[in-house]
């Protein structure tokens, strides 16, 4: 099955900014595009505004004269859904209410011919039940494009339970000649993005109600030590709180209230104080043109330990030990069976989060996973009432000395970066269990359907097979209310290495 050809018109209804999006996306491919909307006037007033997007193109070389000129030829608000009867596509992007979607397609199916492809653009409503509505389900299929849709390159393509093969075939490789990167995947909630990402926005908002750290903190840690693009605070004032929260409570309540995608109750305060992020003027942060910005916190300069003992190689934090020794900080190596951590000048010790905390040992600073230790400017590091002051000015001087801003940050299990890489693992392992998308989506969606700066899988196979499960099993010791046991997908990935490599622990 193949793309649709360029002369079967497209039809998106609804012509919000997503639709305005879509259809800019199919008519920038070379498709005749019917726009309608049920207001008066906004069909007409969304193709205005996709020929003044064109008009931008054409003034950044993007796009020349005549191909805007014939683009805009072929764009035609409609003014009833009769005047769809001829496409052989029609893209839905309208209110995200189920019965709404329902009855408007019912409508549709009653206008198109019989091998028109309908699609629904929802990002938090089920495909399988909003094609339950219609006579031939088996044309129905999800196209899930993101905002803004003519810069953004990922598309989910969603199969319902209905959902015929052709269909999905032919909806995805007309997506690919439109210049889009898509990605198959079952209707499950959240498709493959909103339900990978959810531990993203969870473990900074659960660090934060364990007073942890403040948000600014907590971003720029993700952001300087983690390898995100943005914070989880900053970024959900960008989405708009409201929004945000409402597809983290969709998708709990799909999952049938799974303690894995519980809500924030921090987050759910915000939102019911009006504070919706930068849309409202204020969110997590203040956007007045007068507030004072939010700072990180970043610990005053250290003097760097005279020398560190490295017991093991450090795992997936090996390459500190190339940077110590550039720092011209002498490095002993004692080799460990199981040790992976340096011991510091006053004997105290320095440990890769682990899932543990601090204060269960006598002298242990916890420093953070960084995508990168070589390229990141900041490093966390977490110590408990009852270390030595000493142990930790050791450890902010080592990795001052680094060239490293260093957030000194509480107790916290797992600290911000590896628990919530270790979750985003661990959901991506279940979601190729469950069916739901392969190993080579699930990356290709995350990196561009959120920016992360690898997919799940890399990580996995960068920081070792049973990295995410021994911390998630930790932390799931220490909060035992299922948020972090880790998957069955997970333990069998990791015990699988374990196995293959002779041992039975």
């Amino acid at each position: 099955m193949t793309a649709l050809d360029l002369s079967s018109p497209v039809a998106v209804v609804g012509t919000g900014t997503m639709g305005q999006g879509i259809a800019q996306v199919a008519l920038v491919a070379g498709h005749p595009v019917r726009l309608y909307d049920a207001a008066p006037g906004r069909a007409q007033a969304a193709a205005d505004a996709i020929g003044a997007r064109l008009d931008r193109l054409v003034a950044k070389d993007r796009l020349t004269g005549a191909d805007r000129d014939a683009a805009r030829a072929r764009l035609l608000p409609a003014e009833s859904l009769a005047e769809l009867a001829d496409c052989a596509l029609v893209v839905e992007a309208v209110l995200e209410r189920l019965e709404v979607k329902q009855e408007l397609l019912r409508e549709l199916e009653g206008v198109v011919d019989e091998d028109c492809l309908l699609a629904t653009n929802t990002s938090s409503l089920s495909v399988t039940a909003i094609g339950g509505a219609l006579a031939n389900p088996g044309r129905f299929v999800g196209l899930h494009f993101f905002n803004p849709a003519p810069l953004l390159p990922l598309v989910e393509v969603v199969s319902g339970f209905a959902t015929d093969v052709t269909s999905a075939t032919r909806a995805y490789e007309t997506a690919r000649a439109w210049g889009k990167t898509p990605v198959a995947c079952a209707d499950t909630p959240g498709f493959i993005v909103n339900r990978i990402a959810r531990p993203f926005y969870a473990e900074a908002f659960a660090v934060y109600e364990a007073q942890g750290a403040d948000p600014a903190t907590i971003d720029a840690v993700l952001r300087e030590c983690g390898g995100f693009k943005m914070g989880a605070f900053e970024l959900t004032d960008l989405i708009g709180q409201d929004v945000n929260e409402s597809v983290t409570h969709s998708v709990w309540q799909a999952f049938f209230h799974d303690v894995r995608f519980t809500p924030s109750l921090a987050q759910r305060r915000l939102v019911e104080s009006g504070r919706l992020g930068r849309k409202s003027g204020h969110g997590w942060y203040d956007y007045a043109e007068d507030a004072e910005r939010d700072e990180p916190h970043t610990a005053e300069k250290r003097q760097q330990p005279s020398y560190v003992v490295a017991e093991g190689d450090l795992g997936p934090a090996s390459e500190l030990l190339s940077l110590i020794r550039e720092a011209g900080i002498p490095v002993r190596e004692e080799e460990e069976d199981h040790g992976t951590r340096l011991v510091l000048p006053s004997g105290g010790q320095l440990a890769l989060a682990d899932g543990q905390t601090s204060v269960e040992f006598r002298d242990v600073v916890y420093f953070d996973l960084a995508v990168d230790y070589r390229r990141a400017t900041r490093i966390a590091l977490s110590a408990s009432q009852d270390t030595a002051p000493q142990t930790l000015t050791e450890a902010i001087g080592l990795f001052q000395a680094l060239g490293k801003d260093v957030s000194v940050i509480g107790d916290v299990p797992g600290m911000i970066v590896a628990r919530t890489v270790a979750r985003i693992v661990d959901l991506a392992h279940d979601a190729v269990a469950k069916g739901v998308a392969t190993v080579e989506d699930i990356d290709t969606a995350m990196r561009l359907g959120v920016n992360y700066p690898m997919g799940p899988f890399e990580w996995s196979r960068r920081l070792g097979r049973g990295w995410a499960y021994d911390l998630l099993d930790e932390l799931h010791v220490r909060e035992p209310s299922g948020r972090y046991a880790p998957s069955l997908a997970l333990y069998r990935h990791a015990y699988a290495s374990d196995k293959r490599e002779g041992s039975t622990s």
